[in-house]
């Protein structure tokens, strides 16, 4: 679908960049979610920078994600690939 993401790119302090199929750009502050549930053993940033990609979705390997429609309604937009 035209939101899921294609890349992802953990970057410095709890942030990552993603793109969609459709070419949109941005950069997610994870940082926010780090204090809840599963979201706390990203806090380890060699965790973190495992960061990849399943069924469009940004994922970890112990299966934390962040769905498209979360990343696309909190991201700051970027021009340019990171």
């Amino acid at each position: 679908m035209y939101w899921d993401i294609k890349r992802v790119k953990p970057l410095p302090d709890y942030k990552i960049y993603v793109e969609t199929v459709a070419g949109r750009k941005g950069i997610f502050d994870v940082k926010p979610y780090l204090d809840f549930g599963v979201f706390r053993e990203l806090r380890d940033i060699n965790y973190f920078n495992q960061a990849g990609i399943e069924h469009g979705a940004v994922t970890w390997p112990h299966k934390q994600d962040i769905a498209p429609e979360t990343l696309l309604a909190e991201m700051l937009p970027v021009d340019k690939p990171v």
